[in-house]
């Protein structure tokens, strides 16, 4: 009992010193969201964690100077265009997924490989190009150029893959005796028993969509059209920063993530686990 002991510590103590370094970050933002200006010029020179005074005022300016920083207009933009790109990620790529997995066709694992291989190109390749595309479609500072080319990715086609790989082929084909057809099959076998799988894929998009920048950035003129992200980049000036007001913005903008990965932490866990790598 006592090795076991010695070996439950020895193992956890090292899980909680990057747990503490992990949340550092994450404290110091709400400390700097608590403090006065004149708190927050003093404590430059000092590592103070603790607010004094403790004050809501940063919270207070951000949401109620909705004229200079639309705060309510950032967050619905990034609500619609997070849930918008998680359903289209999900249905595009469940739909491809299940084409690389349990179809049959000519040179399907060839092109697959091509699909992955292009896992390796950086994101920042393909800024122009899209922007361009963008302006010939008039997307311009609209939705549709933050949510049609964010609608479908390599990463989440091979995830689920793989995970689809996993589904027993006995099932497929008793649904197939039933006459279930391709998308009967994918409707009423492989998207029931892929829960864990599309969880994890939509948390994960969920997450890289409301944390974007550069699309945003780039695809967007308007103040009305900014997501979060963006609009918390307005609280640094010219000539000063509030940091108090941009740290207070970030902690709202940490919460909706937070709370969805707090809710389908299980679902991601078990979707990674449970994700194969067989082949057939």
């Amino acid at each position: 009992m006592k090795f076991l002991r010695r070996t439950q510590i020895g193992l956890h103590l090292p899980m909680l010193v990057l747990a503490c370094l992990f949340l550092a970050p994450l404290l110091w933002m709400l400390s700097t969201a608590l403090k006065t200006p004149e708190d927050i010029v003093n404590g430059l020179g000092a590592l103070r964690w603790w607010p004094h005074p403790v004050t809501l005022l940063n919270f207070a300016t951000v949401l109620t100077n909705v004229e200079e920083f639309p705060v309510w207009r950032w967050t619905g933009n990034s609500l619609l265009i997070s849930l918008a790109v998680t359903l289209l990620v999900l249905t595009v790529d469940s739909l491809a997924a299940f084409a690389y997995s349990r179809l049959r066709w000519r040179a399907r694992d060839k092109v697959f490989a091509v699909l992955v291989a292009t896992m390796l190109v950086p994101g920042q390749v393909l800024l122009i190009p899209t922007y361009l595309l963008i302006r010939g479609l008039h997307w311009f500072d609209t939705y549709w150029a933050l949510i049609v080319p964010a609608g479908a990715g390599a990463f989440g086609v091979f995830l689920l893959r793989q995970f689809f790989m996993t589904i027993p082929v006995e099932l497929e084909e008793a649904a197939r005796l039933d006459g279930c057809g391709p998308l009967g099959v994918f409707r009423h076998v492989i998207l029931p028993l892929s829960k864990p799988a599309l969880a994890t894929l939509g948390i994960f998009t969920f997450m890289a969509t409301w944390n974007a920048f550069e699309g945003p950035l780039i695809y967007t003129g308007s103040l009305e059209m900014r997501t979060l992200p963006i609009g918390i980049t307005i609280f640094q000036g010219h000539y000063s920063t509030e940091y108090g007001q941009m740290m207070a913005a970030a902690a709202l903008a940490a919460i909706p993530v937070t709370i969805a990965f707090l809710l389908f932490q299980k679902h991601i866990i078990k979707g990674i686990s449970l994700t194969g790598l067989a082949g057939r």
